[in-house]
């Protein structure tokens, strides 16, 4: 079927959003059916290629009938009577038969010939008798105490393989056991579809290979080095090429030339409507139909760009990381396994609990990454995206739930099927949710040199502790001072939670070196200067969080330019200060170490843990325990700044 007969491609609207339903429809419309690139390659070669044609078995396996025993080639009709109280005495041939050496005496009536394992049956024999069953009666003949019957010890010519049968199917995926089969035919060489060469190119001005060192406002590449591997897993010949600027003279000739030598070209970045995006633009003059589908109803992947131009698959990926990988694993990666002659990759799902309202897009299809922990009444998934630009993301996460472009948000306590990125999920041995500290990492290395998975989710101290009461995790980290009684920790825990005290961490304003509002000052002195002056732009921390609690003590009530950009971690606030957009915030002494900033010490607060003790007994809480009370740890949390409790 011509695409023409079915889709109309001659309207290219940029960013006219389709579901996801229909874009793919188009896309493979355009694209299939299709012939596949066959190659002839030996065995070793073919390892995990897809065979392209039938193969019939050219010869038997084995090729002539043969022993499977060490022992005597014998007639069975010679032994009916034998046992152990009525031996049956042969006559020995003169010869023995080992594997390579075909036979030459035929057996005659109460003879028998010494043969080998897997060596060839003499003519006449019809039966081996193993050797632990016979017994030497002189030089020449043998006592034989076990009857045995037509066929026993022997391996037919033809009783594995067949001479003519169909050996392996066409499609099937050729691994050791397909090889094992066809070197026993004698066949060196098969028909296998050849990989499709898939050409990686990421593009924009901002972006650095690893290596390199960073200007300001630049980042490193992670969706080529993502995607070249997530092209090999899915059966494509992967060649990345590299990161190309914003400069459409330079990209035009880079995708000219990735084009002319491929057999699908993926592009990350340059799919949205900006100034900068040249990519959608350029792919226009590849060759017919074009653009197929342009923006699509997903979230993460909504500027997702797909064309196919003279036979080939065109594909722009989102710039950002998370879309770009969901966008590819979704809709890209079966495109391209169908055209490697792959089957489709197995889903495997598992049923768990959510246990917070998530919110969604109304009229996008919303992907949702998720952690699975063990909670009270079997699996739960915790929701764990960090954003479609981050980088860790699926890494860190064990799958995916999906809510419908028809739902504005996902329900408190939803049962929902959770799409796992692998075939089995495992669940962690140690959960924490809280608050995170560099010292986590610390004092969780021993659990993971253990073989122990520690799964750490950052929701700030308030949101671990209510996970603890659900009894999501086996330890909440938190830094939460009471006002009213001046305690860490202990005032916020309740039933079925106890303490399990960590180490003391100071927190302190941050500010860059030489800031004379801040230099030379105690933290009073600073926060009324920095109060006291319109300019000075503070950076905040999420609500949830300890350091927010101290901060908002701290301020007793004001306002600040900057106030409300609250950020979710110590490493963001110190980054803020650093690069010059906001002028002070609060974050940990080693945090301000790292980025070089000044520090005014504010308090030294107990970073503990909320232990839910029902699952106290568990294996990774034990060992995490016995790791905060080592020697090891605590010389390791000294060593990065803390004071082990």
């Amino acid at each position: 079927m011509k695409p023409s007969e079915s889709v109309d491609f001659s309207q290219q609207q940029f960013l006219d959003v389709l579901s996801r339903e229909e874009a793919l429809k188009r896309f493979e419309v355009a694209l299939f059916p299709r012939e596949q690139a066959v190659v002839e390659c030996g065995l070793l070669a073919a390892l995990d290629l897809p065979l392209a044609r039938d193969v019939i078995a050219p010869v038997d396996a084995p090729p002539f009938d043969r022993s499977n025993v060490d022992g005597f080639a014998v007639r069975a009709a010679d032994l009916a009577r034998a046992g152990q109280g009525s031996p049956v005495i042969l006559r020995l041939n003169d010869e023995s038969v080992r594997c390579g050496v075909t036979p030459k005496i035929s057996l005659a009536t109460g003879t028998a010939t010494p043969i080998a394992t897997g060596a060839p049956l003499p003519r006449g024999a019809d039966a081996v008798v193993m050797v632990e069953h016979t017994h030497p009666c002189g030089d020449s003949e043998i006592e034989v105490t076990r009857s045995v019957t037509p066929g026993q010890a022997v391996s037919f010519a033809g009783s594995d393989i067949a001479r003519g049968e169909t050996l392996l199917r066409a499609g099937i995926v050729i691994g050791s056991r397909e090889i094992g089969m066809l070197a026993a035919c004698g066949i060196g060489a098969v028909s296998v579809v050849r990989k499709p060469r898939v050409k990686i190119l990421s593009t924009g001005d901002e972006l650095r290979s690893a290596g390199q060192a960073l200007s300001s406002a630049a980042i490193y590449d992670a969706n080529g080095p993502i995607i070249s591997a997530a092209v090999t897993e899915c059966g494509g010949e992967s060649m990345f090429l590299g990161a190309i600027g914003d400069d459409e003279r330079l990209l035009g000739a880079a995708i000219k030339s990735a084009f002319d030598d491929c057999d699908m070209l993926i592009l990350s970045g340059g799919t949205s409507k900006g100034a900068g995006d040249l990519t959608y633009k350029l792919i226009a003059d590849l060759g017919a139909p074009g653009i197929v589908a342009h923006g699509i109803a997903l979230k993460p992947g909504k500027p997702l760009c797909l064309a196919v131009c003279a036979g080939k698959p065109v594909v722009i990926l989102p710039g950002f990381p998370t879309s770009a990988m969901f966008t590819f694993h979704d809709m890209i990666a079966p495109v391209l396994r169908r055209m490697a002659g792959l089957p489709q990759r197995a889903e495997s799902r598992v049923a768990a609990r959510v246990p917070v309202r998530i919110a969604s897009e109304l009229g996008r299809r919303e992907y949702v990454m998720t952690s699975l922990v063990e909670g009270r009444e079997g699996l739960t998934a915790y929701p764990s995206g960090k954003g479609s630009g981050a980088v860790t993301s699926f890494a860190q996460a064990d799958g995916f739930v999906v809510i419908d472009a028809l739902s504005d948000h996902l329900p408190a306590d939803s049962e929902v099927e959770v799409n796992l990125f692998t075939a089995h999920a495992r669940a962690p041995d140690l959960v924490a949710i809280g608050s995170h500290c560099v010292g986590l990492d610390a004092a969780t290395a021993p659990l993971a040199r253990a073989g122990l998975l520690v799964r750490s989710i950052s929701v700030g101290s308030l949101g671990g502790l209510a996970s603890a009461k659900r009894g999501e995790c086996d330890i909440a980290p938190m830094h939460l001072l009471d006002e009213k009684t001046g305690e860490w920790n202990t005032p916020y825990l309740s039933a079925g939670l106890e303490l399990v005290p960590g180490w003391r961490r100071m927190q302190g304003i941050v500010y860059r070196s030489g800031d004379e509002r801040f230099e030379g000052r105690d933290a009073a002195d600073a926060i009324a200067a920095a109060l006291s002056d319109s300019g000075c732009m503070m950076v905040n921390r999420n609500m949830g969080a300890g350091t927010r609690v101290l901060i908002d003590q701290a301020l007793k009530g004001a306002r600040p330019e900057g106030y409300f950009n609250q950020p979710r971690s110590h490493n963001a606030v110190a980054a803020a200060v650093a690069q010059g957009r906001a002028d002070w915030g609060v974050a940990i002494k080693p945090v301000a170490q790292a980025y070089g900033l000044g520090f005014i010490a504010l308090s030294q607060e107990h970073y503990d843990f909320a232990l839910v003790s029902e699952r106290k007994n568990r294996s990774g809480v034990q060992a995490f325990l016995s790791s905060l009370a080592s020697n090891e740890t605590r010389e390791a949390l000294r060593a990065i700044g803390f004071e082990p409790a």
